[in-house]
């Protein structure tokens, strides 16, 4: 019997436990999911015979250690930082390790001796990082097999709401850690080639700056770009390629109205206010607008920010109930960051029978026998309730394959990785497909951004 120890058991969970337990008798499995709660992991396995919750402190390094040692393979569900402490027991014991988060540093380093003891620390391997490097490298192959030359690769991604339960002006509510969608951008100047023209966004820009896109039958989409679209071209072996922009989906009008935020300095993470704690929302907004002893903070507000009344953007920032005097943030010593937080979450927090959407898209632009294509890949994902979510599905799901495929020794080219190789995706996006996660490719005419070559 191969045994899997899950570490972690948080939301994106139940797809990865469900599918393993599922697949259990088939593959011959034995599934512990070690948290430092049971309740949620006990629920999902439901006493199925192949399955056991454990208590597991991951800082205490005996318990751990014994769990690992017993394992044939570790899948990681901790936060990114915590996954080295783990990486480093599966070397000295010996096993393998899938997480779904980015490849630091220090998990880079390992790399040399985990191919020396012929093991496979498989990363990157869920949703975005993860489905989007796997179907991405699918079709880029596909490219250069034909003897194609890539000339555009364009890939976007979002959590967002189901449109059923799409119910507010802004099209929005949390599917996922709020904390990183208050911050999303922060952090440096977003980096990206366009036609060969390297263009970068500084955060204050970064909400005007948005593409268009249009999604099957969900309609239209805008997209904000991530911090750096650059760092793949050498990953996927792209770096001739003229055109690289990676970004990250709302609903059309988001962005906009995000920005005010930004302009008021309410998403700021870098200091802490004084009284925060017994500050009413209203006080809130008004800490960020200039002092009058006559004019209200939403008369100041618009002022400030040149918004009419009758605008939209007036209307969302009403919805949010920020204007509000009584309600109170409730949080000591809190940053502005924390403080929206705290707001947003009292409007945007997913309701019992609300459920999330995930969307996904690729442009590749390319050049083949003097004429240039394009293929649009449109992935979209619901989710069924608020166990069973769009974002468990895809985070967890590729987690669980992964994971079966190296037992199995599909996947067996050793070392530190991400799901960028033939034998990796190919399994992977084929199994994926069967459990509902595909992408629907199309031929359109090829844009690009200058097409009559003209300096941009």
């Amino acid at each position: 019997m191969k045994k899997i120890l899950i570490i972690g058991a948080g939301k994106s969970s139940s797809s990865l436990i469900t599918y393993l337990l599922e697949n259990s008798i088939k593959e011959d499995l034995f599934i512990t999911i070690g948290d430092i709660s049971i309740e949620n992991s006990s629920k999902i396995i439901n006493n199925h015979s192949r399955g056991k919750a454990i208590l597991l402190n991951i800082f205490n390094e005996n318990d751990r250690k014994k769990e690992i040692e017993k394992a044939d393979l570790v899948i990681s569900m901790l936060p990114a930082s915590l996954h080295i402490e783990v990486a480093k027991d599966c070397l000295e014991f010996k096993k393998h390790l899938v997480t779904a988060s980015y490849i630091s540093d220090e998990m880079k380093s390992l790399d040399e001796d985990v191919k020396k003891n012929g093991l496979i620390f498989m990363n990157e391997i869920g949703l975005d990082p993860g489905i989007d490097h796997m179907s991405a490298m699918k079709v880029i192959d596909s490219i250069k097999n034909k003897g194609g030359k890539m000339l555009l690769f364009e890939s976007f991604c979002g959590g967002l709401v189901a449109p059923e339960s799409d119910t507010n002006l802004w099209n929005y509510k949390f599917t996922w850690n709020p904390r990183n969608v208050v911050l999303a951008g922060q952090g440096g100047a977003a980096m990206f080639i366009q036609e060969g023209t390297y263009k970068y966004i500084p955060y204050h820009k970064l909400f005007r700056r948005t593409e268009f896109l249009s999604i099957n039958e969900y309609g239209k989409f805008e997209a904000y770009a991530n911090r750096d679209s650059l760092k793949y071209r050498s990953v996927y072996g792209l770096d001739d390629i003229p055109t690289m922009y990676r970004g990250t989906i709302r609903r059309v009008g988001f962005s906009r109205a995000w920005n005010i935020f930004v302009q008021l300095g309410m998403t700021d993470d870098s200091y802490t206010i004084e009284n925060s704690e017994h500050m009413s929302y209203r006080d809130f907004v008004n800490l960020f607008l200039a002092y009058s002893p006559s004019d209200s903070v939403e008369l100041k507000l618009r002022s400030y920010l040149k918004i009419d009344q009758d605008d939209l953007i007036w209307e969302k920032l009403v919805e949010l109930d920020i204007f509000n005097p009584n309600k109170k943030i409730g949080l000591k010593n809190a940053t502005p960051a924390q403080m929206l937080q705290k707001i947003l979450e009292n409007s945007w927090t997913l309701q019992e029978n609300d459920k999330d959407m995930i969307v996904m898209q690729h442009l590749f632009g390319y050049e083949l026998n003097q004429k240039k294509y394009q293929i649009e890949s449109s992935l979209v994902v619901l989710g069924e309730n608020q166990t069973y979510t769009a974002m468990a599905k895809t985070v967890g799901l590729p987690v669980a394959i992964a994971a079966i495929k190296i037992l199995n020794k599909e996947i067996k080219t050793p070392g530190v990785q991400i799901p960028i190789s033939k034998e990796v995706y190919e399994p992977i996006l084929d199994e994926l497909e069967k459990c509902g996660i595909q992408f629907i490719e199309k031929n359109v005419p090829y844009l690009g951004y200058n097409p009559n070559n003209v300096i941009g």
